[in-house]
């Protein structure tokens, strides 16, 4: 069957062209248009006329693109946003892209040809390549852009509140997990760790992470343990890995918190959970997905937006894998 990607590359021209086309919406060139009618007729394209007519009395969809749902961290921002979306009479079209720029431009093109009036989008590739020809409004969540509104919490400074709270608690030796290189959250994350530690007097040795996945951070946490065995502080890229490194630490028989301390990132549910339960950074997930759906409504709805990047606040929850504050005499 042929679709409106298929008739946008005959073409020459973006989907959105051809979306335009279609619609008789916003501009397009008259010799383009003719161009795009003919390839449609060459090709005998039968556009989704129940989608046109949605679309035509103003659609109530919207689009929302996850790196990875099974990432406990993302339902909670799901959640915000559909609560969100809800109250206002919207819907959501969703999928996961797993971080791949190809599945992320087909979750794109499926939105747009669903006829969806807006997209939130929580990508790692926010320049305009993918972006650049649609004609409705993106935010992006837990994803920082210089080029579209962003909705995102503060993860340098979770990084360095997770990394002082550590050398308070009397970690003398510190392993950081980094993170995949390719996630900047992560980075910005280990990035405020890394400045603190630089600057702290205490030892500490980095290890490279590639991802979020309990079955990867396993290797990590038995290769932590081999190569450093006397760490005594471990700061994991997110709560997924701390978990890893805390079933690690108690097969090998130490005691958490006296001999290893962890803090892990996000707070997820489960952190509070385990045994012993999980210290952490909480990014305000599920406040995120809110702010990032009344950011986008405003767009679609062009009022006034005063603020087009919020950035909200981490904070540290003291769970048991964690000693008290040492107080020096």
């Amino acid at each position: 069957m042929v679709t409106i990607r298929d008739v946008a590359k005959e073409a020459g021209v973006s989907v959105a062209t051809v979306s335009r086309v279609l619609n008789e919406t916003g501009y397009v060139h008259e010799d383009t248009r003719k161009r795009v009618m003919d390839t449609m007729k060459e090709l005998n394209y039968s556009p989704n006329e129940v989608a046109r007519s949605l679309y035509k009395k103003k659609s109530k969809l919207i689009g929302l693109l996850l790196p990875d749902i099974t990432n406990p961290f993302f339902p909670q921002l799901a959640r915000g946003v559909e609560d969100e979306m809800q109250k206002q009479g919207f819907r959501l079209l969703f999928g996961n892209s797993d971080e791949q720029p190809e599945k992320e431009l087909d979750y794109i093109h499926t939105f747009v040809q669903n006829n969806v009036v807006g997209i939130i989008s929580a990508t790692n590739h926010t320049s305009k390549t993918n972006y650049q020809d649609l004609s409705i409004p993106v935010v992006f969540l837990d994803r920082t852009s210089n080029d579209y509104p962003s909705v995102y919490a503060d993860g340098k400074e979770g990084g360095k509140i997770a990394a002082e709270e550590m050398v308070r608690r009397g970690s003398k030796r510190i392993t950081l997990l980094k993170g995949p290189a390719h996630i900047q959250p992560a980075q910005d994350r280990f990035q405020g760790a890394l400045e603190y530690l630089s600057q702290s007097n205490v030892d500490f040795h980095v290890i490279a992470t590639t991802s979020f996945a309990f079955e990867d951070a396993e290797k990590w946490a038995k290769e932590l343990f081999d190569t450093y065995p006397d760490t005594d502080g471990v700061l994991a890229s997110n709560d997924i890995v701390a978990t890893a490194v805390l079933h690690e630490a108690l097969r090998l028989g130490r005691s958490i918190p006296t001999d290893v301390q962890i803090i892990g990132f996000d707070d997820i549910p489960q952190s509070s959970l385990l045994f012993p339960s999980l210290s952490t950074i909480r990014q305000p997930a599920y406040e995120m997905g809110k702010e990032a759906a009344a950011l986008l409504i405003k767009l679609m709805r062009k009022e006034p937006v005063q603020q087009k990047h919020i950035q909200l606040p981490v904070t540290f929850i003291k769970r048991e894998t964690t000693r008290e504050v040492e107080i020096n005499d």
